[in-house]
């Protein structure tokens, strides 16, 4: 039986931390945004927004319009539909998604543990009085299949279909490309898995040339 496809975050989340320990891969504010971008890019796949298609501007910078306001059926991705909607003034894409990704990673895990993929468990040290909490798959099926997925991707023993093209986008630019365990070099792997995403639609592209841009400020920011 097949696995029911997960959220583009949902993936993403599941392949930023380590299967055995729960940690993340990278930073937690530079995995948000990433997050935030795969929220952007699964309403554009679901046709509920795009990227103004007469915007000339960098990607980062490029204005976000929605397609239609209909909603989704899922927390997070309509949520972001009403930001859009709702906002002041209709942001470009680096701009919405530095606001988006503000709680969206613990918002992201909290939809997880409720839909029975993370479990959350407590450890107490030092007589009780520092807590801990861990989360862990309930299964590891699931980030194992999404890591298949780009593995054959990135062997080329798969055609990607949009879904998964988004993913190598997203896995390269937070640079998780490492954590696939792929014997290959992880400069190679990466540079196949952005050759992928970037045969396909531009607006996935310029959604995720953004996240590397955010990424990238936020990377200068911490070394000031």
């Amino acid at each position: 039986m097949s696995l029911p496809r997960l959220p583009l975050r949902d993936e993403l989340f599941l392949l930023g931390h380590n299967d055995d320990t729960g940690q993340p891969h990278v930073h937690r504010q530079a995995l948000a945004l990433g997050l935030a971008g795969a929220v952007l890019i699964d309403l554009f796949l679901a046709g509920r927004l795009v990227l103004d298609p007469n915007d000339d501007r960098p990607a980062s910078e490029r204005w976000l319009r929605l397609h239609t306001d209909q909603p989704i059926g899922d927390l997070i991705a309509d949520a972001a539909i009403a930001a859009i909607r709702y906002g002041r003034s209709v942001p470009p894409v680096k701009t919405f998604l530095r606001g988006f990704a503000d709680d969206l990673y613990e918002r992201t895990r909290a939809g997880l543990v409720a839909a029975g993929i993370l479990r959350q468990s407590t450890r107490r040290r030092l007589g009780g009085l520092a807590r801990t909490d861990t989360y862990l798959a309930t299964d590891s099926k699931w980030a194992v299949v999404a890591r298949a997925r780009l593995r054959y991707l990135a062997a080329g023993r798969e055609q990607p279909d949009n879904h998964t093209a988004a993913l190598a986008g997203l896995v390269a630019a937070l640079g998780l490309t490492t954590h696939l365990y792929l014997n290959d070099d992880g400069t190679a792997v990466t540079a196949r898995l952005k050759a992928i995403a970037d045969q396909h639609h531009r607006s996935v592209r310029d959604i995720t040339a953004a996240i590397d841009a955010a990424v990238g400020d936020l990377a200068t920011a911490a070394y000031r």
